[in-house]
């Protein structure tokens, strides 16, 4: 399950994902329907659903500042607001990577990645892991 934040709504990025996700693609609210959800919720909120991946572009909030949980997946897109409708192509080039490309290899990792590379710590690691993007022809 793909959870998108909020504030990704009505960009037609659920669409686009779900052209070539398998799996069910909602966005946060849908996991409190009617509710305002802040950014420290989320976590809790992700907890109560079978192996979801967050998909957010606001890394401020949350890379380094949200434990990661063997639970779930937090995937902070260093996107700008202008290139966010690039999210659904970077997306599918990380689930490609072999450290990303299983629900299973996913969870427990919160990842940051940006058009250079990708970071990510897990639960209990206490360094930064860096994958670099592959090079492509």
């Amino acid at each position: 399950m793909i959870v998108l934040d909020e504030h990704l709504k009505g960009l037609e990025l659920k669409e686009a994902i779900s052209r070539w996700y398998r799996g069910t693609v909602i966005f946060i609210n849908d996991l409190r329907p009617g509710t305002v959800i802040k950014d420290e919720a989320v976590p809790s909120l992700l907890q109560r659903v079978k192996q979801p991946t967050f998909i957010t572009i606001n890394h401020i909030d949350f890379w380094r500042r949200v434990p990661a949980n063997p639970a779930y997946c937090i995937v902070c897109l260093k996107l700008t607001v202008e290139s966010v409708n690039e999210l659904p192509h970077w997306l599918r080039l990380l689930f490609r990577l072999a450290e990303f490309k299983t629900r299973n290899a996913r969870m427990g990792k919160v990842i940051l990645a940006d058009h250079r590379r990708i970071k990510y710590y897990g639960v209990r690691e206490n360094q930064i892991n860096i994958v670099n993007w592959p090079i492509s022809d």
